[in-house]
């Protein structure tokens, strides 16, 4: 009763009421998006509900394979050379033709300092308007997966950028903001109608959409609660109709509650631990000899060790998990290959030795910076470690808080410890090598590293891989990379989500393995 209380008042606040129209989709997730600037941002959420309104050349179909999308049809001319053909008579919501010129733009924009999928779009190559409606993508190497990373880019109106001033992505981790924070202007199937950060985002279906609806929603209400119960409770009392992201020890109980309905799956994402590896000096703890213990391989593997894995994934996650020691979102990134994905062993005694060979027989204090409103239990997960580690007598401090002010946080490096997942789409290791692995470098090269691991023998083969294109070569080198970056024990591998969606019992939606809710495919019977 009190929950459903809590649903109410909150429901009251917000100045929801019952549905004018079984074709507005009500939803919610503990999260909010960061901010409507498509470029400027790399987080599943934000990209997700920013994906309604802004549309790429190549798009994902139900099962991640790559479809068409504002380009109809291209060839590869040669191995650096893209010929798109795009889509005629599209218009971007304020009436613009959409044209090359937008995609030239566009691909300029993301690939800006200030755009965290700059890696990606610096590695479709220089795009060249031939006419209105083809482009050329000359590129100065082979890339194995330039269709994929295309896919990551969405396509804004160059005259509307020009006319809002936002010509270049703005830089959220120093809380700029800009027209484009709160604005937005694609070519998608849904208009954004408004948006109040932290409160309520509003879209309705765009009437002049080149493409077909294959749901019935209209109008979408989205509602951040950060609350698990409260936002349980506004499912199961009707306020709302999809939840994104129940508790997972939730999940039982509504596969039986009546008129609620469980869509789950497992998701293509890895979370894992980071560490400062490049101070001299931890800049956040108090070690023994003003040092830094995370640049010791025998610490790192010591931390490792003392992860009980199986605990987490059965008291926290409720076994809504999959283990793992590999080091990309999918297995499919290490191509199966089991000696890559198999863990280092839960070893307490093992832990103990490593730590006093290492001269920290004593520990030392860390401070564990970790979201508490982005990845499953992040926030549980973080305490529980600092539990598992207390044992080798290492001090955490859990200093968890929101996405908005984490992201910002970890970007500028100030962090010696921390918690990261990374997925979506593609389950090719190079999304994860390279902007999440490698040395740190320019064009976005290493910019996810935030622990600043810096491996030359790992950088070289990761640089390879990305350029080569005969498949059982590249093969041969992203496994060689990814067992140089996991004998160096860099980070700490946790698990892959499963991810459980919940919904009123007359909602139907795709669920697909990069987490992701397609608005377009959504549709809300009586």
């Amino acid at each position: 009763m009190i929950k459903f209380l809590a649903s109410a008042l909150f429901a009251a606040a917000l100045g929801w009421a019952a549905p004018a129209s079984a074709q507005t989709l009500r939803w919610a997730s503990q999260g909010d998006p960061q901010t409507m600037d498509p470029h400027s941002q790399n987080e599943l959420l934000t990209n997700s509900m920013n994906a309604q309104v802004y549309e790429k050349l190549v798009n994902r179909d139900k099962s991640l394979g790559i479809a068409p999308a504002l380009a109809t049809e291209w060839q590869q001319v040669s191995p650096t050379l893209w010929r798109f053909k795009l889509r005629p008579n599209v218009k971007f919501h304020d009436g613009t033709p959409f044209t090359a010129d937008d995609v030239v733009f566009s691909i300029g924009r993301a690939a800006e300092k200030t755009s965290l999928i700059s890696a990606y779009a610096s590695a479709v190559g220089t795009p060249k308007k031939v006419d209105d409606l083809t482009v050329e993508f000359q590129l100065a190497a082979p890339n194995p997966i330039f269709l994929q990373h295309l896919e990551t880019v969405f396509i804004m109106s160059r005259a509307w950028c020009v006319k809002n001033k936002v010509e270049k992505p703005l830089d959220f981790k120093n809380k700029e903001e800009s027209y484009a924070s709160l604005n937005a202007n694609g070519t998608g199937p849904y208009m954004l109608v408004s948006r109040a950060p932290g409160v309520k985002t509003v879209y309705k279906r765009n009437p002049a959409w080149w493409g077909k609806f294959e749901g019935n929603v209209q109008d979408v209400v989205f509602t951040p609660i950060a609350n698990d119960a409260t936002r349980l409770a506004a499912l199961v009392s009707g306020e709302i109709d999809f939840v994104l992201d129940p508790a997972p020890r939730d999940v039982a109980r509504l596969r039986n509650t009546a008129g609620v309905k469980i869509i789950d799956g497992p998701e293509n994402r890895l979370v894992f631990i980071g560490m400062d590896q490049w101070r001299d000096k931890l800049a956040f703890g108090s070690v023994p000899g003003d040092k830094n213990p995370f640049k010791d391989i025998r610490v790192r593997r010591a931390l490792y060790h003392a992860v009980d894995i199986e605990t987490i994934k059965n008291k926290l996650m409720n076994g809504q998990s999959f283990p793992t020691g590999g080091l990309t979102p999918s297995p499919l990134g290490a191509y199966n290959d089991a000696e890559i994905e198999k863990r280092l062993p839960y070893d307490l005694p093992g832990a103990k030795k490593l730590m006093a060979d290492a001269g920290y027989a004593d520990g030392f204090e860390v401070t564990l910076d970790c979201p508490n409103n982005r990845y499953i239990n992040d926030e549980e997960i973080c305490i529980a470690l600092a539990g598992m580690w207390a044992q080798l007598k290492v001090k955490v401090r859990v200093n968890a808080m929101p996405r908005a002010t984490y992201f910002p946080k970890i970007e500028k490096q100030e962090t010696s410890m921390y918690m990261l997942g990374w997925g979506g789409s593609i389950t090719d290791a190079e999304t994860t090598l390279t902007p999440v692995m490698r040395n740190r470098g320019e064009k976005g090269v290493g910019y996810w590293n935030f622990g600043g691991v810096k491996d030359d023998k790992f950088d070289a083969l990761a640089a390879a891989s990305s350029t080569e294109a005969d498949p059982k070569k590249r093969e041969e080198i992203v496994k060689a990379a990814l067992r140089t970056y996991k004998e160096g024990v860099y980070v700490i591998p946790l698990h892959r989500q499963v991810i459980p969606w919940a919904a009123r019992s007359n909602v139907s939606a795709v669920h697909r393995a990069d987490n992701w809710l397609e608005l377009q495919w959504v549709t809300i019977g009586k």
